[in-house]
């Protein structure tokens, strides 16, 4: 393993190596079954145990009480931009949106391609999604609240929920699910694509509230339902097998390694403060984010002088750290670290920032 590199890649994004391993010595045959997960049966008893213990640890590591289900759905976070609204969005009734950059944005775009009764009731686009935006007024009457807890692009992240009074909360959190505790109360439904922070990309995993089912109309196209998710458990047809063994063995990982939500967060917030810290020493670096919102799971900022930025990303490379050009939409530098980046990783590149500052003042 010692050419593994230090990744700060936004998505596929790091796993943990304890789990890779894992998968190494499983992947030919698992549990002595002659088979890899990727060929075995998606009915056999093989791979139902294997979803129902990834299924079983969210649960457990949410605390989710009986009246959540846990589906696994094609199509990652983006095909739920989709399914939220034609499913949730009712004839004649208006959802709340809180649009925090570019992954919220897409998700009302996509409510507005199906001719959605959309309101965006908070925005931070004038100013250039570098916050989160104070909200007000939402409406008692609308079926939902969509946020995206965490905006990769921009490096912000929700710290705390906004008030909804009662009305559910939907939230796309692909890039912060699994990364700290939740209290999943206000949550009408919670998803994630698996590849930032639970596995490789093939796979959604949606959190959904048992009474949201009543609110489905009948005449969807069935795999566009996530009544036919809860209904057939996710086995309507044949699963992303091997990204749900992937969130199986990352669950496992959290709760017995790391020791449960709470000390992954305590883990990342060491992280971040680590490297915030750092860039706040003085001007050479400075963050894009308002700092009262930013991500603990993605810091983004740019160099004083921009015109160094490529060779910061050519020298870290050099030095093993992968992953670190910022989104192609604002440029800059993206420092992804999420719950598989060890604190090793991030005391590297905290070193490396410093030496280039000397370096090249």
């Amino acid at each position: 393993m010692n050419d593994r590199i230090h990744n700060f890649s936004a998505g596929p994004s790091a796993l943990p190596t304890a789990v890779m391993q894992e998968m190494q010595e499983d992947l030919l045959s698992y549990r002595g079954s002659g088979m890899s997960v990727m060929e075995m049966s998606h009915r056999g008893d093989l791979f139902m145990g294997i979803i129902d213990e990834a299924r079983t640890r969210i649960k457990r590591l949410y605390g989710l009480s009986d009246a959540y289900e846990v589906l696994f759905v094609h199509g990652g976070a983006s095909l739920q931009f989709a399914m939220v609204p034609m499913n949730f969005i009712g004839e004649g009734q208006t959802a709340e949106y809180i649009e925090t950059g570019t992954w919220s944005t897409k998700a009302i775009a996509e409510a507005r391609i199906q001719n959605k009764g959309v309101r965006v009731a908070a925005s931070s686009g004038d100013q250039d999604f570098t916050c989160i935006p104070e909200v007000k007024g939402l409406s008692a009457e609308a079926p939902f609240v969509h946020i995206t807890t965490n905006n990769t692009v921009r490096g912000t992240q929700w710290h705390d929920l906004p008030d909804t009074g009662g009305v559910p909360l939907i939230a796309d959190m692909s890039s912060d699910i699994l990364s700290r505790p939740l209290d999943t109360r206000p949550f009408g439904m919670i998803y994630g694509g698996a590849q930032k922070n639970m596995g490789p990309s093939g796979t959604a995993v949606v959190i959904l509230r048992k009474d949201m089912v009543e609110k489905i109309p009948h005449n969807l196209p069935t795999m566009l339902s996530y009544r036919t998710y809860v209904e057939k458990e996710s086995m309507f047809n044949t699963p992303a097998t091997f990204p749900i063994y992937a969130i199986s063995l990352v669950t496992k990982w959290l709760e017995e390694t790391v020791g449960g939500l709470a000390a992954m967060e305590a883990v990342n917030t060491r992280k971040a403060e680590a490297l915030y810290a750092l860039m706040d020493e003085d001007d050479f670096y400075c963050g894009t984010a308002a700092k009262e919102s930013r991500s603990l799971m993605n810091a983004t900022f740019r160099l004083r002088n921009r015109e160094l930025e490529p060779l910061f990303i050519e020298k870290s490379l050099e030095c093993g750290l992968a992953g670190l050009k910022g989104h192609k939409s604002v440029g800059g530098i993206r420092a992804s670290i999420y719950n598989a980046v060890s604190e090793a990783s991030v005391e590297a590149l905290c070193t490396f920032m410093d030496d280039f500052r000397r370096t090249n003042r």
